[in-house]
């Protein structure tokens, strides 16, 4: 009987939602996969665990802010090593934040098939990615389940499409009035209606700014102008994103709203592999799809975000970088929620953008855009 040679897997941030769903993956369908590498942060007990269970020859974790050590026989590597190492076939990117930069540009020029979650690298450095990714014939597999909707919806069609419509949730606060939305807290924040994920991408998603970085990312995975790319808040959260096309016909991706579908698509595109653990859409009970469009006066991020993208350059990075320093601050109970959307309001109108930037450029940017948003931020308080 034929045996389908196994998928040599780097995962960086196993120990993050995406990681651990990528690990559930694993274990689902254990005759497909080989982890050969596993990288985390600070959270070395689950990283211990993980390491116990999947035997990985390659380990990463972030010795300076921690002092434990993993006693463990598998080698310790950067992340940019992970992601290079010529055993590796695919490379999961399932970092926060601008921690998976290197190791994506890295993984791209190795030419990988680079399985990406982590947003920011492609909105801050989408043209360097994507150009090295086409020079060396690395592939970049999205793992968002908007993305992926559109990426799946893309299959079979000689034509672009007119139109992507990304869909949103619209977050647990889509009814809130301003005056509601200035006294939520983190742990209000931190209660998806739809996806279980980690804090960062949680407290954007109830923003707004995840949807602007998704219109960021959209643009540079699928080469359509961001004037062509529409949000539309659907609560339900069964279709993913939709394409329309020039005849006016739309097609769109629905599933469960659970990311380790997408996951695994983008692992082992084009099979689709029955999977027991993953959930089906029980249609005696789905009622009902609706769709609004957004909010963007109660909720100005995803308007930040969509300007900062057209206006292209370093504007996405300034705009990274104060989201997650405010984010931060958010969740440490030091601003209010509705101080994110000002803090990265007001960076973004002091930053003097670069155009074609290079990774110099946009760490130097990143630094400028954290250190302002922080002294913004004392100030106020």
């Amino acid at each position: 009987m034929y045996a389908p040679i196994k998928i040599r897997l780097a995962i960086l941030g196993s120990t993050g939602s995406i990681g651990r769903q990528t690990l559930q993956i694993v274990r689902s369908l254990p005759d497909r996969f080989t982890v050969v590498a596993l990288a985390a942060g600070q959270n070395l007990d689950l990283l211990a665990k993980q390491v116990e269970e999947f035997q990985p020859q390659l380990v990463y974790y972030q010795t300076e802010s921690t002092t434990k050590k993993l006693e463990c026989p598998a080698q310790f590597m950067p992340m940019e090593g992970m992601a290079s190492y010529p055993n590796v076939d695919t490379v999961v990117v399932a970092t926060s934040g601008i921690a998976g930069l290197f190791a994506t540009i890295a993984a791209v020029k190795s030419g990988k098939n680079v399985a990406i979650a982590n947003k920011e690298p492609l909105v801050m450095a989408g043209e360097i990615i994507t150009n090295e990714a086409e020079m060396s014939d690395a592939s970049i597999l999205p793992i968002d389940s908007e993305h992926s909707a559109i990426w799946q919806c893309m299959i079979g069609e000689p034509r672009r499409a007119k139109y992507i419509i990304l869909t949103a949730s619209g977050g647990p606060f889509r009814n809130y009035t301003a005056k509601q939305l200035q006294k939520i807290t983190p742990q209000q924040a931190l209660q998806h209606p739809s996806w279980q994920m980690g804090k960062k991408v949680t407290i954007d998603s109830a923003t707004l700014m995840n949807k602007g970085l998704e219109v960021i990312e959209a643009h540079w995975l699928f080469g359509i102008p961001i004037e062509d790319i529409r949000v539309v808040i659907h609560p339900q959260s069964i279709i993913h994103s939709m394409l329309e096309f020039y005849d006016g016909s739309v097609k769109a991706q629905m599933a469960y709203p659970d990311m380790r579908l997408p996951i695994q698509y983008a692992l082992l595109q084009p099979d689709r592999i029955p999977n027991p653990d993953l959930p089906r859409i029980d249609w005696e009970k789905l009622k009902e799809l609706t769709f609004e469009p957004p909010d963007y006066e109660n909720f100005p991020c995803l308007k930040l975000a969509i300007d900062a993208g057209k206006a292209g350059g370093t504007c996405p990075s300034v705009l990274c970088a104060a989201d997650e320093v405010a984010v931060d601050l958010f969740l440490k109970g030091k601003i209010a929620f509705t101080d994110i959307a000002s803090l990265v309001a007001e960076t973004l109108e002091q930053h003097e953008p670069l155009m074609e930037p290079s990774i110099e450029d946009i760490l130097a940017v990143d630094d400028w855009a954290r250190d302002y948003t922080l002294e913004l931020a004392r100030k106020k308080r």
